[in-house]
């Protein structure tokens, strides 16, 4: 699994701290972190909760990430910017809980955190914590395991649902505003890391022209 890592400039300054405790946990798992910033609050690479959404749709829709992991102040204002746009169903975690709860019944690819709200001592234990139970067994199980058969049917109705609500994510983003955009993807390794790994032509093309 290849995870992308994602800050909005908020929280920049923990991106270090998250992805410590990310890699510590999901790297012996054979798991691969791609940290696609923001780094620190001052880099030149500014993104809103807003383009973490774009980000996050543009890597999971083209198969350069298989899961995101995402958040700002509350989480809140990620998660919904996430699931703004189609492919992606992302959770609203804040303990292990919610992390576990998440995987098994709602078989999701992008959780978004809350870095400020309620993270203070043992923050960084609560991220390994989450991230433990986030990714200790396959996803989409059902929780409690005789639940398993109604949520795995509630998922894919879910998804049955979001193909008619949602549109082609590259017609999405040539009618966004193209700044925006081009600066939800203008992170330092952003090139690196996406045009490595996309698997989608058409995005992958997409992608270009924005960026041109």
């Amino acid at each position: 699994m290849r995870i992308a890592l994602i800050n909005e400039n908020s929280q920049a300054a923990k991106n270090a701290e998250i992805e410590k405790a990310l890699k510590k946990v999901v790297e012996p798992m054979g798991f691969t972190v791609d940290n696609y910033g923001m780094y620190a609050a001052d880099d030149k690479a500014q993104l809103t909760y807003v383009q973490v959404g774009i980000l996050a749709a543009v890597l999971l829709n083209s198969g350069a990430a298989d899961y995101v992991i995402t958040g700002c102040g509350t989480g809140e204002g990620a998660m919904l910017a996430c699931n703004s746009f189609p492919g992606v169903i992302c959770g609203h975690v804040e303990d292990p809980l919610d992390a576990y709860t998440f995987a098994q019944i709602n078989d999701g690819n992008a959780i978004a955190i809350p870095f400020a709200k309620g993270y203070g001592w043992g923050g960084d234990l609560n991220l390994e914590y989450i991230f433990e139970k986030l990714f200790c067994e396959e996803s989409g199980q059902g929780y409690p395991r005789e639940r398993a058969v109604p949520e795995q049917r509630n998922k894919r109705i879910l998804d049955d649902v979001k193909k008619v609500t949602y549109r082609d994510l590259a017609d999405i983003l040539k009618e966004i505003d193209r700044d925006l955009v081009k600066g939800a993807l203008a992170g330092e390794y952003f090139a690196e890391y996406f045009f490595a790994n996309c698997k989608d032509e058409k995005l992958a093309e997409c992608v270009k022209e924005i960026l041109a």
